[in-house]
């Protein structure tokens, strides 16, 4: 079944499915603040490696991570709900407008605060479910607002960001330890 993703100023990621063999799509899940969804909008949505999780950005400086309910999917409904694993917040003070997971399991975040963030799950057994830790935190990457941060599909180290300085930046990760 092929699935689309979309954020919105609505404050909610939809999940929109095709309708059998025509060319229409209907939306099969919103999530949206009465599901521990974003209270403001949503300007980016990203995928983990293996497709299971996703990591959402938001004008209410918070991320938040998504985890689909395989089990659900492989007891014969082809779609798989998603539900709220956690929330990163205060990491940002400022709109976070960018969003990327890497291939290596590296959480990229940039914002309007000039400042970019990387997260890696992190389960320290204390608590049920993905957690995430800081990894690192750069301010002032930027002069100004960062809009976008992308890994590199290549070089799994590479990050870029792009911003309103008019400005596009390289970044190698050094270690992830």
């Amino acid at each position: 079944m092929d699935v689309l993703f979309s954020c919105s100023y609505d404050n909610t990621v939809k999940v929109w499915a095709e309708d059998g063999d025509s060319d229409d799509w209907h939306c099969v899940q919103t999530l949206g603040e009465s599901h521990d969804g974003h209270s403001s909008t949503v300007w980016a949505l990203s995928f983990n490696a293996s497709g299971d999780k996703m990591v959402t950005c938001s004008d209410d400086l918070s991320l938040k991570i998504w985890g689909a309910d395989i089990i659900r999917m492989q007891s014969g409904g082809g779609y798989a709900p998603w539900k709220h694993l956690c929330t990163l917040s205060g990491y940002h003070d400022r709109t976070i407008f960018s969003v990327h997971w890497s291939r290596e399991g590296v959480i990229a975040s940039g914002a309007a605060d000039d400042a970019i963030r990387l997260f890696v799950e992190s389960n320290d057994g204390l608590v049920d479910g993905p957690m995430c830790k800081l990894l690192l935190k750069k301010d002032k990457a930027h002069d100004m607002d960062i809009n976008s941060v992308q890994w590199s599909s290549v070089e799994s180290r590479l990050l870029a960001s792009a911003s309103d300085d008019g400005t596009i930046k390289i970044w190698e990760l050094a270690s992830l330890h």
